[in-house]
């Protein structure tokens, strides 16, 4: 199957999620949430990623994480992640009770795509401290691709992890995920990047780029946002539709897309230094403000 059949596949059986210019929408991927050792690239960044997260919830934004939230390539289970990060799954459980929270698996977290998976290993976890099972993300559904649709103009957007431009990542994702397991994680630790990986590779990252805006081409222009090769993507009005969100492994800092208002923009968080010293995590705008209307799909 090629690249475009699979992308294709994700469009036409994605979940349709309709908005409007009220509705407030945060995109972040790549988070790679691993163990908290030394290979865990999401460690980092794991305060700047929890007050981001905690600020738009606070702000009444919805979540959407677009693959590779768990790095289940490295870590055999999501245990001990959980355990590494419980503080992101308590909050992204608040999410989730609010119906605010929209996830999609990528080739690092595939096995998502699973639903008995997921519903084994997210339902519930068990509390030490009250010798019991507590209820996480009850009821919780991966997607291959999500489809945002405006309840007026019927603009569609359509996102989606986008390694389904990637053969290798998409083909061979357990061969892949055996390689890092034994191979690449104890090469990380001494700084030693992973070849298959496109987010490493810029040779495959301008490869996968061009199979998404090819595909964008044949499908009407359609706005596309995915992540995967973890550069953030933003278009001008005119240009190929072709949105990527970064990642949340970015050194020192977390990129993503926010969908306000009826516009769409390109993020950063980071860590600032006051005059007086103080350290504080900012929100930085990289891109945008741009209106949605402003990205016409030709028919």
């Amino acid at each position: 199957m090629s690249s475009f059949s699979r992308l294709a596949r994700a469009y036409k059986n994605a979940k349709v999620v309709p908005f409007d210019d009220t509705s407030k929408f945060i995109l972040f991927s790549d988070c790679h949430r691993g163990d908290n050792s030394f290979a865990d690239d999401f460690a980092n960044n794991r305060n700047i990623y929890f007050h981001a997260l905690k600020h738009y919830y606070n702000e009444g934004f919805s979540y959407f994480e677009l693959g590779d939230g768990d790095e289940l390539w490295e870590n055999t289970s999501f245990e001990p992640i959980f355990t590494a990060h419980k503080n992101v799954y308590g909050l992204l459980r608040q999410f989730h009770l609010q119906n605010r929270l929209h996830m999609i698996w990528g080739n690092h977290d595939m096995v998502y795509k699973d639903p008995v998976y997921v519903q084994k290993n997210l339902s519930s976890y068990f509390e030490p401290i009250d010798g019991e099972d507590k209820e996480l993300l009850v009821g919780i559904t991966y997607q291959e691709g999500i489809v945002l649709q405006h309840r007026e103009t019927q603009q569609e957007l359509f996102l989606t992890h986008g390694h389904q431009a990637d053969w290798w990542n998409y083909t061979f994702w357990r061969l892949g995920r055996f390689l890092v397991r034994i191979l690449w994680k104890p090469l990380q630790v001494w700084g030693i990047a992973d070849p298959t990986s496109p987010a490493k590779n810029h040779k495959e990252l301008i490869k996968v780029e061009k199979r998404i805006k090819k595909w964008i081409l044949q499908n009407d222009q359609k706005i596309t946002i995915a992540g995967h090769t973890h550069r953030p993507r933003f278009p001008e009005p005119g240009a190929i539709p072709f949105f990527n969100d970064g990642s949340c492994v970015h050194p020192r800092s977390i990129t993503g897309i926010e969908i306000e208002n009826g516009s769409i923009s390109l993020i950063k968080w980071q860590i600032a230094t006051t005059e007086d010293g103080t350290l504080r995590v900012v929100r930085v705008l990289l891109e945008g403000p741009q209106k949605l209307a402003d990205y016409q799909q030709s028919k």
